[in-house]
């Protein structure tokens, strides 16, 4: 495959830290690949630097001719009183596109997306539709390389099934900085880890992110192995230097200076062979009470909309409940209700004597900016207590993988997973019968994360998590409670079963629509869909909405062409101007339409 782009020798540094030193790597057309490393290693450096944004301190960076790279960052820029159409045609700018040709892009990109009102207002989006917004901004320009840092952080589950599914079949490379281990293994060929672990500090394989780890563990047995025999050979050196070796003859000093190699590539190996890792033991008081949550017929409503209803569970120690759920469908509702910090409509919660609950805040409200790494870890002296002992400050930062020159940091110039290993750090320092983890895995490396499954395994109290990482769910909680968004809530075995049920869901209710439009509608010899088969539940919407709108449009586009024919405005040119400008957006919203429906229907297919 040709490249599309190609980095020689990239350096970069944080201050005096080096982030990483003489990278080089090449995209070529059909990479899909996924970009992974420890916190602080410079992911998302390295793809604002592949994506034009930022400058090596070193290296360069050669784009193909005729390449064109988009780039979602992890957080976006998009203003918030523009309407998700305004975004996507200001995307196009610098495109030579009629302004009917922009509006055609925007809107097919929209429906791609999931967007079925091009009005709506970035201002009243949830975090997971500015995400998907974002991608459709970068997805509108026809890139041929596009580079998405952390897209899954904010997307609900439907959302990130619906990200694989685009990336698998896309006709672009991509390069992606993840942490979703389950994404990984779905949606890319080519797995490149950042680290200092490896020689050159990264290691590079082709494959899906299991392929990956099986070659990553094969090079790491390899490297210890190489560490082994190269003690054992500086070990017979030294035995030999010892016996008073002479440095008169040409051959007594060659081996004398082979002996200083091997020492100098012993101590490399068994420096990346030194492997650190966040000291993640969440600390229990000790309780013994067999029922800590009691959840008896709760019901809970917003407005108008039942997000769960008669819902009964009984949490006690060892258990970890998990909750899944589209963004909207009320999970931090529910956790403020099992957590007392809202009330039930109906229904009551009981919790034991005297329950100490400690909360994981998946929007860091309790960190602020601007203060140093040291007064957040520690804000009333030079230590913290733990588990009963005095720690100070920079042997409890050292836990978490911070070195000692980061203590004067501000918290705001950290990576987003040093953020989230601050928050972790303050939050063991709590004993707790229940730990309730709001998305704790954004941000987090894999190693950390799979450290923070081995802690809520190891824990003897309870656990409630909400999180979007599929694997993690699958491997720690004892029963998961899905919300449908539509006042449902079951309980599951494992995710996909949770999926599973929700496709039949969607499914049912579609059916239903269709047999309504049967009974209410008459016949028409405008095209109408037939029954699809793999739609998410978005697309299946849009789907179900396809005639209506194509019949509207279509009304729109002949009142439009009446009124630029309408002798009565033969003399005012202004007013033709106007007629002509709406008859082209009527036109370029017949044709998005056409275009989304028969990209619809290949799905199905």
């Amino acid at each position: 495959m040709p490249p599309v782009l190609n980095c020689q020798s990239i350096t970069r540094h944080l201050g005096s830290r080096v982030l990483f030193e003489d990278i080089s790597l090449t995209i070529e057309e059909g990479d899909r690949l996924g970009l992974i490393g420890p916190n602080g290693t410079g992911k998302s450096t390295l793809l604002r630097i592949l994506a034009g944004v930022e400058e090596p301190d070193a290296g360069n960076r050669v784009v193909t001719q005729g390449t064109r790279v988009a780039w979602v960052p992890q957080v976006d820029d998009l203003p918030a009183s523009a309407t998700v159409e305004d975004v996507l045609v200001d995307a196009l700018r610098e495109l030579p596109l009629e302004p009917y040709e922009k509006i055609t892009r925007a809107a097919i990109a929209l429906g791609r997306t999931g967007f079925d009102d091009t009005q709506v207002r970035v201002q009243g989006l949830s975090g997971g539709w500015r995400k998907r917004l974002s991608i459709a901004r970068a997805l509108v320009v026809e890139p041929t390389l596009l580079l998405l840092d952390e897209p899954t952080n904010h997307l609900d589950l439907e959302g990130i099934y619906w990200l694989e599914e685009l990336l698998r079949t896309a006709p672009f490379a991509c390069v992606i900085v993840t942490h979703d281990r389950y994404f990984l293994e779905n949606a890319t060929n080519r797995v490149v880890e950042l680290n200092r672990r490896f020689p050159g500090g990264y290691f590079n394989a082709a494959g899906s992110y299991s392929t990956f780890l099986e070659k990553r563990e094969e090079f790491l047995a390899g490297q210890a192995q190489r560490e082994e025999t190269l003690a054992n050979q500086v070990r017979n050196e030294l035995e030999w230097l010892r016996r008073g070796a002479k440095a008169r003859t040409r051959k007594a000093q060659a081996r004398i200076d082979e002996a200083g190699r091997l020492m100098s590539e012993l101590a490399e190996v068994r420096d990346r062979n030194r492997q650190s890792s966040a000291g993640i033991d969440f600390a229990a008081t000790g309780r013994k009470t067999k029922d800590l949550v009691i959840v008896d017929g709760v019901s809970k409503s917003y407005g108008e909309q039942k997000l769960f209803s008669d819902l009964s569970f009984t949490l006690s120690p060892g258990r970890c409940l998990g909750i899944l759920g589209a963004n909207g469908s009320g999970k931090s509702t529910l956790l403020r209700v099992l957590t007392g910090g809202l009330d039930p409509d109906e229904g009551s919660v009981r919790h034991a004597p005297h329950l100490k609950i400690t909360y994981f805040d998946q929007h860091r409200e309790t960190l602020d900016p601007t203060v140093s790494l040291r007064k957040t870890l520690a804000p009333h002296s030079d230590s913290v207590v733990y588990n009963g002992e005095t720690v100070h400050v920079a042997s409890w930062a050292r836990r978490f993988l911070f070195q000692s020159d980061q203590l004067e940091t501000k918290v705001g110039d950290l990576s987003g997973g040093e953020q989230a290993r601050v928050i972790l750090a303050r939050f063991l320092l709590e004993p707790a019968d229940v730990l309730v983890l709001d998305e704790p895995t954004n941000d987090l490396d894999i190693a950390t994360l799979e450290l923070l499954e081995e802690s809520i395994e190891s824990f003897s109290g309870a656990v409630i998590l909400v999180s979007h990482d599929r694997l993690m769910l699958d491997r720690v909680a004892s029963i998961l409670l899905g919300l449908d968004g539509r006042g449902g809530a079951s309980f599951y075995a494992d995710v996909e079963q949770w999926k599973s049920a929700l496709q039949r869901l969607m499914q049912e209710e579609a059916q239903e629509k269709r047999a309504e439009k049967s009974a209410d509608k008459p016949a028409t010899e405008s095209p109408t869909p037939q029954k699809p088969k793999k739609l998410s539940y978005k697309e299946q919407r849009e789907w179900d909405a396809m005639e209506t709108r194509i019949l509207e449009a279509e009304e729109n586009l002949v009142h439009w062409k009446s009124e630029l024919e309408n002798p009565a405005h033969a003399a005012d040119p202004q007013k033709l101007q106007e007629c002509l400008a709406e008859v082209n957006a009527a036109q370029a919203e017949v044709d998005a339409l056409y275009a989304r429906w028969a990209e619809l229907e290949a799905k199905i297919a």
